[in-house]
C-alpha cells in the first residue's frame, strides 16, 4: 500500500441545555504528581511538549495539578462539535474546526471519540451519531478522508451504524467497532469498501464471538499484539481477540452495568468504565475478578456516564472523560481522588476551559494510545482463521 499521505494527498478536498450548579461545591483534595518525560529516542509530537514546571491556568478547576499530564490532551468535544488539544495547564492550543477548515459540501458533527495516529500526522475521528469515520491532517486544519454517509446510517458499503474508537494501525488501516451492525471493521483509506469484517451484518446483537457481537463498542490494541480487547455492552462482556476472527478469553467486568471502551493496562490487568450514573472505573482481569474500583454515589468526584479512561503512560493515574458532568479528569488510583480537571462540573459550555458532553480523550504523541500500542498492533489478516472463517468477509479494497 502506499504511503497513506500520498494517497490521501488526491483526495478533495442544538446544544444540550445545563444549569449552573446552584452553588459552589467544595472538591477533593489533590494529590502529587509526576509527569513522566520522554525516554530517549521517542520521536517528537506535532506539540511542543510542556513546560517541567507548568503552573495551573485560569481554566483548569482549582487544585489541578499539571505535572500529572506528561503531555497535551485532546479532546473530542461531542456536544460543542470540536476538538479541542489542551495543554497540561487548561490552555487550548490546537481546534478543529475553526472557520474555514471545512471545505464545501463537508460535514464535521458530534465527534465521539478521537485518537492521534502512530504516523503523529493525523487525528481519526469517529463521529458515532452521524454515522462516520474522519480522518483530520493535523498542520493543514483539512479534513482529507471520510467513511461513512454522514447522517445516513446504514450496513452497505461506506455506511455505519454508530461506529465506535476508530484508530489507525502503524500501515495506515482503521480498526472500529460497528455497534448498530453488530461487527468489528477493518477499513483502508481511501477506499469506501471495508477491508474485513469480524462478524456477521445484522442488527441482531448478541454475545456469540466471533459470529455475532453484543452491540460491540470498543477495540482496544493490547500490548501482546497481535490481539485486541473488544467490549461489547449487551450482557457486559469483554473479549481478547485476534483481526483473524480468534477470540482468546471471554469475562464479565465486575459489577458494570454498561460497560464501555476497555483496554489493558498491565499483566492480566484491564480498565473499562461503567457508562452509568452514578459512573464507575473498574480494574479486572481476566478471571472476572475485580482489582479495583472507583465510583462515588456522591460529591464532587462522583460521575456521570463516563465511556473511556485510559492510563498515563508510565504512571498509574487514568485520563477520562466524565461525558455528563462535562469535564476531563485524571484520577489518582492510590488516594482515589481527582488531581486535574478541565471543565466545570455539570455545566455545559464552549468558552475557554468549558465542554459540553465530551466523549473521547487522547494524550499527544509521543504518549497517544495507538503511538504506544502501535508496534503491538500487528496486521489486519488476509485471511481468516479456519475455525472462524465463517465469522470475517472481505471487501473488494486492493492490498
Amino acid at each position: 500500500m502506499a504511503a497513506l499521505g500520498s494517497v490521501l494527498a488526491a483526495l478533495p478536498g442544538a446544544r444540550r441545555a445545563k444549569q449552573p450548579a446552584a452553588a459552589a461545591v467544595r472538591r477533593p483534595a489533590l494529590g502529587a504528581g509526576s509527569r513522566a518525560r520522554p525516554r530517549h529516542g521517542d520521536a517528537p509530537g506535532p506539540f511542543p511538549p510542556p513546560p517541567a514546571r507548568a503552573r495551573p491556568g485560569p481554566y483548569l478547576a482549582p487544585g489541578s495539578n499539571p505535572a500529572v499530564l506528561p503531555a497535551d490532551v485532546l479532546i473530542a468535544d461531542r456536544s460543542n462539535s470540536r476538538l479541542l488539544v489542551v495543554s497540561p495547564s487548561g490552555n487550548v492550543v490546537w481546534q478543529f474546526p475553526r472557520p474555514g477548515d471545512l471545505r464545501p459540501g463537508q460535514r464535521f458533527a458530534v465527534p465521539d471519540d478521537a485518537f492521534f495516529t502512530p504516523n503523529r500526522r493525523y487525528i481519526v475521528v469517529t463521529e458515532e451519531d452521524d454515522a462516520a469515520v474522519s480522518l483530520v491532517d493535523i498542520a493543514t486544519h483539512r479534513l482529507v478522508w471520510q467513511y461513512g454517509t454522514p447522517g445516513s446510517p446504514g450496513w452497505t458499503a461506506n455506511k455505519l451504524w454508530n461506529p465506535d474508537d476508530a484508530m489507525m494501525l502503524p500501515n495506515g488501516d482503521i480498526v472500529l467497532a460497528d455497534i448498530k451492525n453488530c461487527s468489528l471493521l477493518v477499513l483502508r483509506p481511501p477506499s469506501h469498501v471495508p477491508l474485513e469484517r469480524i462478524g456477521e451484518n445484522t442488527r441482531a446483537c448478541y454475545h456469540a464471538p466471533p459470529l455475532h457481537w453484543g452491540s460491540p463498542n470498543g477495540l482496544f490494541a493490547m500490548a501482546q499484539g497481535p490481539q485486541y480487547l473488544a467490549t461489547e455492552i449487551n450482557g457486559d462482556w469483554v473479549d481478547a481477540v485476534t483481526l483473524t476472527g480468534r477470540v482468546l478469553w471471554s469475562t464479565h467486568p465486575p459489577g458494570v452495568a454498561y460497560p464501555s471502551d476497555s483496554s489493558q493496562i498491565g499483566p492480566n490487568r484491564y480498565l473499562t468504565v461503567d457508562y452509568s450514573d452514578p459512573g464507575q472505573i473498574v480494574e479486572f482481569n481476566r478471571e472476572g475478578r475485580l482489582l479495583w474500583r472507583y465510583g462515588p454515589a456522591s460529591g464532587p468526584g462522583k460521575l456521570d456516564q463516563p465511556s473511556l479512561c485510559q492510563q498515563i503512560p508510565r504512571s498509574v493515574d487514568l485520563l477520562c472523560n466524565d461525558d455528563y458532568n462535562d469535564r476531563v479528569i485524571v484520577v489518582d488510583p492510590r488516594t482515589n481522588r481527582i488531581v486535574w480537571q478541565y471543565g466545570h462540573t455539570g455545566v455545559a459550555g464552549s468558552a475557554p476551559g468549558y465542554l459540553d458532553q465530551p466523549d473521547g480523550v487522547d494524550l499527544a504523541p509521543p504518549y497517544s494510545f495507538m503511538v504506544q500500542r502501535g508496534r503491538h498492533a500487528g496486521l489486519p489478516p488476509r485471511s481468516c482463521v479456519a475455525a472462524a472463517a465463517a465469522a470475517c468477509s472481505f471487501g473488494t479494497a486492493a492490498g
